[in-house]
């Protein structure tokens, strides 16, 4: 089976792929701080999401 490679997709998907994985970690911070002041059961949720897609980029699973 052949792995995921990302320079395959069409240039505007790569371009979106790119900034999508450069925005994570401002998004993700932000959202940090505000599930420490105001945490609801929906901002943890998506702090969770964001941890999980920042490690998947890290990782270059995406």
């Amino acid at each position: 089976m052949a792995r995921y490679y990302r320079y395959k997709l069409p240039p505007w998907a790569r371009q979106c792929l790119f900034i999508l994985e450069r925005i994570t970690l401002p998004i993700m911070i932000f959202q940090l701080v505000r599930t420490l002041f105001i945490p609801t059961t929906f901002d943890i949720l998506l702090l969770g999401i964001l941890i999980g897609l920042f490690i998947a980029f890290y990782l270059e699973w995406i």
